[in-house]
C-alpha cells in the first residue's frame, strides 16, 4: 500500500446499516493492511481547530523560563510542559527536536480515578488556552469512541466491548511544537521513528509533509491528510489486544528541507488510552493456529509504565 486511505465516520454514524457496515469493513482493512486512515466527519469544528492552534502557539511562544514553571518533576511528563529534547523514541539516543504540552484526563473529585491521575496544569498566562484543550480533548474522545466502535464490530466483538474501558482512561492531548532548526541536527529528527503506545491515536496537523508511514514492504510513504481529516492510527496497546491482527505502524516525523528550517511545525496527537486495569491479553478469537499468540499477558497500566522508562520519561 503507498497511500493512506481516507474513511467518513458520518457512514457509521448514518443510521443506515449498509453505509455502517461499509465503515466497519474499511478501517479494518486499513488497520489490517497499513494501520493508519485518515477520517472525515470527526467531532472537531474548524472554529475549535482554529483556536486551539491559537492557543497552543501562544504557548510556545512564550519564554523558556515562562513555559519551564509549568514542567512537573516526578510524573512522567504526563501533565504540563516537557522540554525540547527530553523525549527519546524506543531504541534511539538523541532526543527529539520537539517540546510539547500534556493536557490529561478530566475526572470529578469522587472518581476511582481521581488519585491515579495528577490534575491538569492550569497556564496562568493564556486564560483560555485550558478551556479549549479541554473542549479539544472531548472531542476528540468522543471521535475514539466511535472508531473503537467501528472495530469492536470488525474483530466480531459486541459494538460497545471498548467504552468502559476507555472511560475515564488515561488518555492525552499533546500539543506539540518543532522549533526552526538553527544548525545542523547532527542524526537528530523532529522525531524518530516510532509505534505509538495506546490503543489508537487521533492526529491533527498533518496537512503538510513530515509524517511518513512504514508499509509493509519496509517503504517510507508520506502521510498528508486533507484540512477536515485527522490521520488515525493503531497503538501498540490495540495491536498487542488483537494479536497483531491490527496493526500498530511504524512512523516518523522528518526533518523539512533545508530552505524550510527557520520554520516552525505544530501538530497535536491524541493518543487515546484505556483505564490502566484493561487487560491487553490477546482476544481468543485473534489467536489459532495460523496465528499463535505473540504477546506475554499485560494489563494497560503496566505497559504503559514500561514504555515511559523505554522513552526515558521516568527513571528506573
Amino acid at each position: 500500500m503507498d497511500k493512506i486511505p481516507s474513511v467518513d465516520l458520518r457512514d457509521f454514524l448514518s443510521g443506515d446499516p449498509e453505509r455502517k457496515q461499509k465503515f466497519v469493513n474499511e478501517i479494518g482493512k486499513a488497520y489490517e493492511e497499513i494501520g493508519f486512515v485518515a477520517l472525515k466527519g470527526h467531532f472537531l469544528d474548524d472554529k475549535l481547530v482554529s483556536e486551539l492552534y491559537g492557543e497552543v502557539k501562544n504557548f510556545f511562544e512564550l519564554p523558556t523560563e515562562t513555559k519551564q514553571k509549568y514542567e512537573i518533576p516526578g510524573i512522567g511528563g504526563q501533565r504540563g510542559y516537557v522540554g525540547f529534547g527530553k523525549e527519546t523514541a524506543k531504541g534511539f539516543k538523541k532526543g527529539d527536536l520537539k517540546e510539547f504540552w500534556h493536557f490529561g484526563q478530566y475526572v470529578s473529585d469522587d472518581s476511582k480515578y481521581k488519585s491515579e491521575y495528577p490534575d491538569n496544569v492550569i497556564v496562568e498566562e493564556l486564560p483560555k488556552f485550558n478551556e479549549v484543550g479541554k473542549e479539544a480533548y472531548q472531542m476528540l474522545e468522543k471521535t475514539g469512541q466511535y472508531v473503537l466502535r467501528a472495530l469492536a464490530l470488525y474483530l466480531s466483538l459486541d459494538e460497545f466491548y471498548f467504552d468502559d474501558k476507555i472511560s475515564e482512561g488515561n488518555s492525552i492531548l499533546r500539543p506539540i511544537h518543532y522549533p526552526p532548526i538553527t544548525e545542523e541536527p547532527n542524526d537528530a529528527v523532529r522525531a524518530a521513528a516510532h509505534g505509538d503506545i495506546n490503543l489508537i491515536t487521533l492526529l491533527m496537523g498533518s496537512q503538510g509533509k513530515g509524517l511518513q508511514v512504514q508499509n509493509h514492504n519496509g517503504e517510507w510513504i508520506d502521510a498528508i491528510a486533507e484540512p477536515d481529516e485527522l490521520m488515525i492510527n493503531v497503538g501498540d496497546m490495540l495491536s498487542r489486544h488483537t494479536n497483531n491482527k491490527l496493526k500498530s505502524t511504524i512512523h516518523r516525523v522528518v526533518n523539512p528541507p533545508r530552505e524550510l528550517w527557520g520554520t516552525s511545525r505544530y501538530s497535536i496527537p491524541f493518543f487515546m488510552h484505556p483505564v490502566s486495569s484493561m487487560s491487553l491479553n490477546a482476544l481468543e478469537n485473534c489467536v489459532d493456529e495460523n496465528h499463535p499468540k505473540l504477546y506475554e499477558d499485560t494489563t494497560a497500566g503496566e505497559f504503559l509504565h514500561e514504555r515511559l522508562i523505554e522513552l526515558g520519561l521516568i527513571k528506573k
